[in-house]
């Protein structure tokens, strides 16, 4: 018998059970996460795989919707599946099927009211800077390479303002709004921001907040790396949030350099 002969559970009507999964995925084949018709997602190639091996349409809820070309290490979705379902069988065949660019590293039965999204009371993401003057292609996928010295202390110090409740307007993309609809609000509460020295080079931003709007992270790297390079001052940094005002900021950091690293519930 193949794995895929395996029975994960025959679904009547009304009895199902919630899933939670953890997912790592290389995003660089993916155009973001959310589902597209006709684009390459993380979702919509979970949801295929899932759909295959549960034998009834799956709807993904996820902790965050990370964008074309980002990585996740503890991306965190949720769904509901027929009733008997089981999550290390599951497991076993998504990986087989999508493996290794999307992994399912943990599955378990949730709670009836778990929400991936709704349930999440902050994210932690992770950007990879490698500043030295050689590139390392073995890195070259999940860091960005800044070639040029940065100067630790001003990057560290910019990352004071950001801490607590504001308005990232500055930092965020502003997502598209139906005429008469209200502008939704850019208010975010940053939890941690830091700058983390590795080896040889390899520096590390940890940023932890309540949720995140769109680019907010690259925005917020891109310009605590111009402070590094001394193109704007830490104290710079209370003014552009107070401005609200995307041109305040620096450009954005590339997409690669960015992992959701983990989600707390």
């Amino acid at each position: 018998m193949t794995l895929f002969d395996e029975t994960v559970g025959v679904a009547t009507p009304g009895e199902t059970v919630r899933v939670r999964l953890v997912v790592a995925y290389d995003g660089r084949g993916f155009r973001g996460f959310a589902r597209n018709e006709g684009v390459r997602t993380v979702a919509g190639t979970l949801a295929a795989a899932l759909e295959r091996v549960l034998g009834h349409q799956v709807t993904l809820r996820c902790a965050g919707r990370t964008d074309a070309g980002v990585h996740a290490w503890g991306q965190v979705v949720s769904f509901d599946a027929a009733l008997g379902t089981d999550p290390a069988v599951l497991q076993q065949a998504v990986n087989a099927l999508c493996g290794p660019e999307i992994v399912v590293r943990e599955a378990a039965v949730a709670a009836p009211d778990f929400d991936a999204r709704r349930s999440a009371r902050a994210r932690r993401y992770r950007y990879t800077v490698l500043n030295r003057p050689v590139p390392d292609p073995f890195l070259a996928a999940t860091a960005w390479h800044v070639a040029p010295p940065l100067e630790l202390a001003p990057m560290r110090l910019a990352c004071d303002p950001l801490i607590g409740e504001h308005d990232f307007s500055t930092f965020c993309r502003r997502p598209r709004v139906r005429a008469g609809a209200p502008e939704p609000s850019m208010v975010r509460r940053v939890l941690e921001a830091r700058w983390v020295p590795l080896d040889d080079g390899i520096l590390r931003f940890e940023i932890e907040a309540s949720s995140f709007c769109q680019q907010m992270v690259r925005s917020v790297v891109g310009t605590l790396v111009d402070v590094g390079l001394g193109k704007r001052t830490a104290g710079e940094v209370a003014g552009m949030l107070r401005a609200r005002d995307r041109a305040a900021a620096g450009d954005l950091a590339p997409p690669h350099g960015l992992c959701l690293w983990s989600v707390r519930y």
